[in-house]
């Protein structure tokens, strides 16, 4: 095994796929990299990129090595959502009217993400990848560089290009330049137009284990052990939802889901409903949701206790669960979840956070009803 794939952080699957491309000496010039959110498909795609440009038994250019990993150009063109400039059109060019600190905090970003693979590039109002993007990308792959073996075009969140942008891209998919390769990563390979991802060799990217997560934090983020341990578990196999968990005090969070859970169950509503409030209060659509998906988690492993199992996520809270089924050995948490999961559903029909906050409380203490 090449040294670029000795450490391949939980993607066996995906190495071993892209080793054999590698050796059949057979490269597509387009793939489509699929899966959740952090779970190192970017990653993956830098060591791809290292592995092409390697000379004959595997011989590295450790100079390359490092362009490609600080995603410089020309080894590395990356494509990110960007924010829409004062009066900007479709002919301008895709940070031509953006002001000077949106400019700056792009270039930061794009540093922090090449220091760090796993982390997640957020700038302010980029809710697309523009048309002028990929018109870029259409004249830059047709610069001639004859000393380097591969370039590649990188567009991260590929499936926030509308359909105008997608439809730019497929000339360039279908008839690149030699040694172009295009690399489109996506959580959501549906948003696609199926003309794209019938031109990309489909590559599926697995959720983490809980012990790769927990390197990776160690590793790139630099966390504690004791929380990067902590939180791996809760983590769904994504780098992203355990940062985003570290970020909003996750072990505050989980006490007062804990609390939530005790005063849902002693019947005490106003408490609940106020402590509940007080978690979400000013968070995002996606942390509603994890807040529910760690009640669910709970439950879920309340029934392993009940049945004498292992591999608990509130490992740091066994004596709540021990009390729980103590006090609830008759309680229907199977179909406890599957309620849970129903307003879970609801959040993506619009239903107002009052109305979930309330409906969750409720749910949770019907137990005690019984």
């Amino acid at each position: 095994m090449n040294d670029l794939w000795d450490i391949n952080l939980g993607q066996e699957n995906a190495v071993e796929l892209l080793t054999k491309i590698y050796k059949s000496n057979r490269i597509p010039h387009a793939f489509l990299f699929s899966g959740k959110e952090g779970v190192g498909k970017h990653y993956i795609a830098l060591q791809f990129a290292k592995l092409l440009n390697s000379e004959k038994e595997f011989k590295l250019d450790y100079s390359v090595q490092s362009k490609i990993s600080n995603l410089s150009e020309p080894y590395i063109k990356l494509v990110i959502p960007l924010p829409r400039g004062k009066g900007e059109s479709t002919d301008d060019s895709d940070v031509e009217k953006l002001p000077q600190e949106v400019l700056e905090m792009i270039v930061s970003e794009i540093q922090k993400k090449a220091l760090n693979p796993y982390y997640k590039i957020e700038v302010e109002r980029a809710s697309n990848i523009k048309i002028s993007s990929i018109r870029n990308v259409k004249k830059i792959i047709n610069f001639n560089y004859d000393d380097i073996k591969y370039r590649f075009i990188l567009i991260e969140d590929a499936h926030l290009m509308s359909e105008e942008a997608q439809n730019a891209l497929l000339k360039s998919l279908e008839e690149p330049p030699k040694g172009i390769i295009f690399i489109l990563t996506t959580p959501f390979e549906d948003h696609l137009l199926p003309t794209i991802k019938s031109r990309c060799w489909p590559i599926n990217f697995s959720p983490l284990s809980s012990e790769i997560i927990k390197y990776i934090l160690m590793k790139y983020f630099k966390y504690d052990k004791n929380i990067a341990h902590n939180v791996s578990f809760f983590a769904d196999g994504s780098v992203t939802e355990a940062v985003h968990l570290i970020e909003s005090n996750f072990e505050i969070t989980i006490e007062k889901i804990i609390d939530v859970l005790r005063f849902s169950l002693a019947l005490r509503y106003n408490s609940a409903i106020r402590i509940f409030t007080e978690l979400i209060q000013d968070q995002s659509i996606d942390f509603v949701k994890q807040i529910i998906q760690l009640i669910m988690c709970w439950f879920n492993d309340a029934l392993k206790d009940r049945l004498n199992l292992e591999d608990l996520h509130f490992e740091i809270a066994r004596d709540t669960l021990e009390k729980f089924n103590h006090k609830f050995r008759k309680a229907d948490i199977p179909d406890l979840i599957i309620r849970l999961e129903h307003i879970l559903k609801g959040i993506d029909r619009k239903v107002g956070l009052n109305i979930i906050t309330t409906n969750v409380i409720f749910e949770i203490s019907t137990i005690a009803m019984r």
